[in-house]
């Protein structure tokens, strides 16, 4: 991608060239990955290899190729070692295969190495096989650096068979990692975000978007009904499409807002701290329309929406016993203070913020028979 800076009023739309999507799409990667380099590196969750790694040598047979196994937290000197082998090995493609923590360390290898990457996601929990960026851990799970790179993947593939034998609670992260960002499309818009290209947003991100959120709502249930028993349905096969493809070109290319902000205070809070980064934004999102001053039928509507999937609609649900005015003080301190980017605008005061949580929590307070202590 072009790194200098864009002339006022261009606009920048980006996404992958390719985007395969269908049961037994893992049988592509050969055919895919052929046109694209001489021998590509292959980054498997250590975990998913032991259940796909007779598939991947009877796919690429004697054809250049190899397969690094991967374990543990996207760490910089993980990411480095990763790449010192693809310099050794000579390798010309990097290709991330399995959950989100071995497609980042694949994507970070392949900023290292300067080579071009692919994504085989194994869950649909984030949109992170669309996007060209990446978080990087310490060993605690704390985040060091948000890096990017260059390009978008030159192919995604995503066997919705797998995916359709990964434990549910992958999908219903993905859910609330992508359900959100229609409200987050349209917040970045409306208080001046920029999209991750550092530009304004073009409408058809917006429309994406918009299509996401629709989907989400329509097949959401059924999908969730389908998730864990290996078969693909029509509608897991729609939510797989929203989570990880709309999802991503709607982020990358419209901005976030307080839903994903939120997680940066969350992930910060004990015990709520474990849960999946999914669940953070889903609640974010409750936050944010709040916030917001939304309908309060069309909260009510989103609130029985998580409840009929099992999304988390307060703390409680998050892990806390009980909630404490000290911990939403903590937790949109947080927010406010950490490092906002163009494409993450937080135009909220932290007693704003803990108003909303606090709203969000009453809500809740009726049903889990808990009252917020001052």
């Amino acid at each position: 991608m072009d790194s200098k800076p864009f002339a006022p009023g261009v606009r920048l739309f980006a996404s992958t060239p390719r985007y395969y999507q269908g049961p037994d799409a893992l049988d592509r990667l050969p055919g895919i990955c052929a046109p694209l380099a001489r021998k590509p590196a292959i980054v498997v969750d250590a975990d998913v290899l032991a259940l796909t790694g007779a598939r991947l040598a009877k796919l690429f047979g004697e054809r250049p190729h190899l397969i690094l196994p991967f374990s543990g937290e996207v760490t910089l000197p993980a990411m480095i070692d990763l790449a010192d082998t693809m310099r050794l090995e000579a390798v010309d493609l990097v290709v991330g295969m399995g959950g989100g923590k071995a497609l980042d360390a694949a994507k970070g290898a392949a900023i290292r190495a300067d080579l071009n990457f692919v994504t085989v996601p194994t869950v649909a929990s984030n949109d992170s096989p669309i996007s060209m960026g990446l978080a990087a851990y310490d060993d605690h799970h704390r985040v060091v650096a948000i890096e990017t790179h260059s390009r978008n993947p030159e192919a995604v593939i995503v066997d919705t068979r797998l995916i359709a034998g990964a434990p549910a609670r992958f999908l219903l992260a993905g859910i609330g990692d992508a359900v959100a960002k229609k409200f987050e499309a349209e917040a970045s818009l409306r208080d001046g975000g920029l999209t991750a290209h550092f530009t304004r947003q073009l409408r058809t991100a917006g429309y994406i978007a918009d299509g996401c959120y629709s989907t989400i709502r329509e097949h959401g249930e059924a999908a969730m009904a389908a998730a864990g028993t290996g078969e693909p349905t029509d509608a897991l096969e729609a939510v797989i499409e929203a989570n990880i493809l709309m999802a991503g070109l709607s982020f990358e290319n419209m901005g976030l807002g307080l839903a994903h902000a939120m997680t940066r205070g969350l992930v910060r809070t004990a015990v709520v701290d474990r849960a999946p980064h999914g669940f953070h934004v889903a609640y974010g999102l409750l936050v944010q329309l709040v916030a917001e001053g939304r309908a309060e039928a069309m909260i009510d509507d989103l609130i029985d929406f998580y409840r009929r999937i099992g999304l988390p609609r307060s703390l409680i649900e998050l892990g806390l016993d009980a909630i404490e005015r000290k911990t939403l003080v903590h937790v949109a301190a947080n927010v406010t203070q950490a490092p906002a980017g163009a494409y993450l605008v937080v135009p909220y005061t932290a007693d704003e913020i803990v108003a909303a949580m606090q709203n969000v929590e009453a809500r809740f307070a009726p049903i889990a028979g808990d009252a917020i202590h001052a």
